[in-house]
């Protein structure tokens, strides 16, 4: 049945904890939970009639029936971005999907706690990249699991995330290349409390512009509001843009810009209409 009840009968699953994820202490590792539908206190749907989840802290989904053809990846093909000193590898969106009908991969959402709410991958984890983060594993998860990280931006966050599991000795990790907003206009699995056009209306589309001093280049510049993150590489003339994508938000909303030089907390309206500095 569509959008059938997904969370109740999954119980109190325990929490568990992924190192790094402190957005106080950077460079320090320590201890803070994932979420998963089991441990977040709202009723969530799908949007198909699919498999129990049996286990919403491994990351995995459920087998599908009639899985779809291996999609033979060769990891040292793939187009990667630099990140943290790490090369994160870019994984096409179909070879994604392939991977997670076939149940080959763990899914780790990379954004929010009020984005995963609203709706992620069936399936997967929330473990958020945090600034100041140098990252970590996720514990319980052998460092041989294949991963692969998403996020909305398209991949930002995901790649931030995916940089802290390889420091932390995960090798085989990705990032879907086009991002969340892509699976979702597909409609392909997905667990939460919105989809479709009615969860588009309800996100507000923004984009924040700044400056900081050159020497910052390769750093990341974030915005940040009710547990909804974004953040943006600082490029070669120290400029920036955010590219927002948030639920509840609209130009009097507060928002927390913070870059490696300056924070400044503003409504959005106000940074949205000039160069933050």
């Amino acid at each position: 049945m569509d959008r059938r009840e997904f969370l109740a009968t999954l119980g109190a699953a325990s929490t568990v904890a992924v190192a790094g994820c402190s957005s106080d202490d950077a460079g320090e590792t320590g201890g803070a939970p994932f979420e998963h539908p089991g441990s977040i206190d709202e009723t969530m749907v799908a949007n198909g009639d699919y498999p129990d989840d049996g286990d919403p802290t491994d990351g995995r989904p459920p087998a599908f029936p009639d899985p779809p053809e291996s999609p033979g990846v060769d990891p040292d093909a793939l187009e990667t971005l630099t990140v943290n000193d790490e090369a994160v590898r870019l994984l096409p969106i179909e070879s994604a999907r392939a991977w997670y009908l076939r149940a080959e991969a763990r899914f780790v959402d990379a954004r929010g706690l009020r984005q995963y709410t609203r709706s992620h991958l069936y399936g997967s984890v929330l473990s958020p990249a945090q600034q100041g983060s140098t990252g970590g594993g996720i514990d319980g998860w052998p460092t041989d699991a294949r991963i692969v990280a998403y996020c909305g931006c398209p991949h930002h966050l995901s790649s931030l995330r995916a940089a802290g599991l390889q420091k932390a000795g995960y090798e085989d990790v990705y990032v879907i290349d086009e991002g969340f907003r892509e699976w979702s206009d597909h409609g392909y699995p997905m667990a939460g409390t919105a989809f479709g056009e009615s969860d588009d209306a309800a996100l507000s589309e923004w984009r924040i512009d700044g400056e900081v001093a050159a020497e910052y280049a390769g750093e990341y510049a974030w915005a940040s509001v009710d547990r909804q993150y974004e953040a943006a590489p600082i490029g070669d003339d120290g400029r920036f843009s955010i590219h927002l994508r948030f639920a509840g938000v609209d130009a009097d909303t507060e928002v927390r810009v913070s870059t490696p030089a300056f924070t400044r907390t503003r409504p959005l309206g106000e940074l949205a209409e000039s160069t933050v500095r």
